[in-house]
Formats: structure tokens, sequence, C-alpha cells
């Protein structure tokens, strides 16, 4: 198993920023496809972010479209969504995972590692 651990998550208002680290030992992120899921009480996984292996492209869902935004830090081999203009609907427990290949994509079976999560409550 790799071992991916989130952090960043909190508390804060609605219209407030958070940023989330995604932090790997043993692997390279940039050996892999990155993603960022999250799961809202009561309801299924759902696909937020991912970046692509070799050219960072990215796709985002619609939901967060224009206010989070993936990074890569390689030096740090460190993973970030930066979170603005947060609203109560982002609250959730929020995921980082690898999966081998090139592509972005938003289909979480296809991810094989993942982290333990990081809670994110956004308050109205």
């Amino acid at each position: 198993q790799v071992p991916l651990v989130e952090s960043g998550g909190g508390l804060v208002q609605a219209g407030g920023s958070l940023r989330l680290s995604c932090a790997a030992s043993g692997i390279s992120f940039s050996d892999y496809v990155v993603g960022w899921f999250r799961r809202a009480p009561g309801k299924e996984r759902e696909f937020v972010v991912s970046i692509s292996r070799y050219d960072d492209t990215t796709s985002y869902a619609d939901s967060v479209k224009g206010r989070f935004t993936i990074s890569r830090d390689g030096a740090k081999n460190t993973v970030y969504l930066q979170m603005n203009s947060l609203k109560p609907e982002d609250t959730a427990v929020y995921y980082c995972a690898v999966r081998y290949g090139r592509t972005a994509s938003i289909i979480s079976n296809e991810y094989t590692y993942w982290g333990q999560g990081t809670q994110v409550t956004v308050s109205s």
C-alpha cells in the first residue's frame, strides 16, 4: 500500500478558503495521475478534480470549477487543492488518490491508492 496523507481540512465560514495537501511517501506524484474526491454525509463519493501525469492537464467537476485549483509541488512531493469561495455544500471528507496511467480521470474505481481523508466543514 502507498501511504497518502491528506491535511489542511477544518471549519471555515462560507466564502472562505482552505488549502488541502496530499503528501505521499514511497512514490513520486510525477509518476501518477492524481485526483481529489469527496464524500458528503449521506451521499456517494464524488469526483472533484484530477491532474494528468505528464502535462498537468486538469479536469474539474462543474460544481467546483473556477473556485478550486489543483497543483503539484515536485520538490515537496505534495499535491494541493486550493479551495476558494467555499459553500456549505462543499462540506465533505476530501480524499486524494492516485492511479496509473497518463490522463486525468473522473472515475474513482480507476484509482489505486487512497488517503484516509480530511474533513472540510463550511458553515453558513
